[in-house]
């Protein structure tokens, strides 16, 4: 059975990958293309060479955009399928496309909503190549810590709502979350390589586009997931059991 929910992860993150690129063609192209630009004139006022395009924009903009996001769709999507074999019937008597639609939302709070308020992303000629290591380890702390954050404040929400709640459990868990996040966030170093001439009105309009596409991709993720194992036949879904609280407070 996990086969059957695991391929379908990967079929539904395809779906959301290709989705998400295509909101990234839309809403960022343009903002990626005007980064260039400046940074193409900034290299020439300074009299540095051009440097070679390996691949050209037209291949970036179309296969490449397409690819990367089928092959990261299909990685997370197959994640997706086993958080969602966790959390299905952990969660009370909900559906199989609320448990996904659920999940989905956890997915982008951790990692599209959290990286982006402390490590928004930036277009070309935005960062210095020497902190691309540090920049890159940073993120994905931030999202490991997330992630960490979020199954904990899971659990916390199990044992409490059987004490207390379905609703005084979930201002329990956010409320942790929340605090969790403002720690890691006061903690770790802020990074801000933005030149002082950078346009604003570009750098949010890239910055919005990347944080519509997360959110695209995790919503078509968890819509197509939900539809796609609402099908799967002989399927037990154990959130429709009714000792499903009972188990997860003793989990």
């Amino acid at each position: 059975m996990v086969g059957q929910l695991l391929w379908r992860g990967m079929l539904a993150g395809l779906i959301a990958g290709l989705f998400a690129a295509g909101i990234a063609f839309v809403a960022g192209e343009g903002s990626v293309d005007r980064a260039i630009a400046f940074e193409s004139a900034a290299a020439q006022a300074a009299g540095e060479p051009e440097e070679p395009e390996i691949v050209s924009r037209e291949v970036q903009r179309s296969v490449g955009l397409a690819t990367a996001g089928a092959l990261y769709g299909v990685g997370l999507g197959g994640f997706f399928a086993l958080a969602f074999a966790f959390v299905n019937g952990r969660v009370g008597r909900l559906e199989p496309r609320a448990v996904a639609a659920l999940v989905a939302l956890a997915g982008f709070l951790v990692m599209g909503l959290a990286p982006w308020f402390k490590y928004p992303p930036n277009p070309p000629s935005v960062g210095q190549p020497d902190t691309i290591g540090l920049r890159t380890q940073l993120y994905f702390g931030l999202v490991v810590w997330s992630a960490l954050t979020a199954i904990v404040a899971s659990l916390v929400y199990g044992r409490a709502a059987a004490r207390i709640g379905g609703w005084g459990a979930g201002l329990l868990a956010v409320a942790l979350a929340l605090v969790s996040y403002a720690v890691a966030a006061a903690v770790l170093p802020p990074i801000n390589e933005v030149p002082e001439n950078f346009p604003a009105d570009l750098l949010w309009r890239f910055r919005v586009a990347s944080l519509g596409a997360q959110a695209g991709f995790w919503a078509a993720l968890g819509l197509a997931y939900g539809a796609l194992v609402a099908r799967l036949p002989g399927f037990d879904f154990a959130s429709r059991r009714a000792d499903a609280p009972a188990r997860y407070a003793a989990f």
